[in-house]
């Protein structure tokens, strides 16, 4: 793979983004991942997949990307994350807030021991107050895991399946030019599109966006949403100069990101649902949402 990220596979992206918490998924209704099956196409380092996974009652999310350098630091991500969740981090179905970033953790006062009852311990984390929960209790602070690494992640049981950390998983697939991931045949309620556009464009043409948009229609359930944030035409200047390929494929391209519309609806999708430019400086895009209509004729 080339040095350059010419898929849009830059490491710290979300680092570079003003929010923690990501303001586009905020954008969604409270339940509108509650319980789905969720595919995050181009998921970088795991960022928004774990955050729909831990927090909006997910029943199970797919990220994949074409790194495996990415997907590798969206394993380590998904570990950190679980580790430093405490009970206030657990999304409850009945109550529809934002909760703090786990990164960013209420400061208690806290001591620290360790479980006597394992060949390698864990640090956990007591508290002096009586009346805070177990989870609590228990929780890990963001410094103890450079120290002495993360905790161990619970026992798989599958009945306890759909609960983070067990209800998020990766993939290293180029899932546009590829033949799919396994996950593909059981099919989507949702699936993510989140500033991907600009980059399957340059890479593959014309054709390659068609694709895309056709396998998402293909692969989403009856009822499915496709959540699309497209970049602007004016994004694609910089980054066809990062290779001669994307230069030269970019000299090709008929469509303009304000044609996905329309192309979309030709392939099946409803009219679009836009929920408004989000985002701040050059992350400030438009995010809207397609239907597949629940019933689709054989011929769409």
């Amino acid at each position: 793979m080339s040095s350059q990220p010419i898929h849009g596979n830059y490491f710290g992206y979300y680092t570079k983004r003003p929010s923690i918490s990501d303001p586009r998924i905020a954008l969604l209704p409270v339940d509108f991942f509650r319980d789905k099956t969720v595919l995050d196409v181009g998921c970088n380092e795991g960022w928004v997949s774990i955050e729909i996974a831990q927090r909006y009652g997910a029943g199970r999310v797919i990220g994949v990307d074409i790194d495996e350098n990415l997907i590798r630091n969206a394993w380590k991500r998904r570990k950190i994350i679980w580790s430093l969740q405490n009970s206030e981090m657990i999304p409850n179905p009945d109550i529809s807030t934002t909760i703090e970033d786990a990164s960013h953790p209420p400061m208690k006062r806290r001591k620290l021991k360790q479980e006597k009852d394992r060949a390698a311990p864990p640090v956990v984390i007591h508290t002096a107050k009586p009346h805070m929960s177990l989870e609590q209790a228990h929780y890990f602070p963001a410094s103890l895991s450079f120290s002495f690494g993360t905790l161990p992640l619970p026992t798989f049981e599958k009945e306890d399946a759909t609960g983070f950390p067990h209800n998020v998983t990766f993939r290293t697939a180029d899932w546009v030019a590829s033949s799919g991931i396994p996950e593909d045949d059981d099919g989507y309620d949702v699936i993510l599109a989140l500033s991907i556009t600009k980059w399957i464009h340059l890479n593959d043409g014309d054709k390659g966006i068609q694709a895309f948009f056709r396998r998402a229609f293909e692969t989403l359930r009856p009822g499915g949403k496709f959540v699309l944030e497209p970049q602007g035409w004016d994004g694609y200047a910089k980054a066809k100069r990062m290779d001669a390929r994307l230069k030269e494929t970019a000299m090709g391209i008929k469509l303009r990101p304000e044609d996905f519309g329309q192309l979309l609806q030709s392939i099946g999708f409803s009219t679009v649902e836009n929920l408004g430019p989000i985002g701040e400086r050059g992350f400030r895009r438009d995010v809207d949402i397609y239907s597949k209509p629940p019933q689709v004729s054989s011929d769409a």
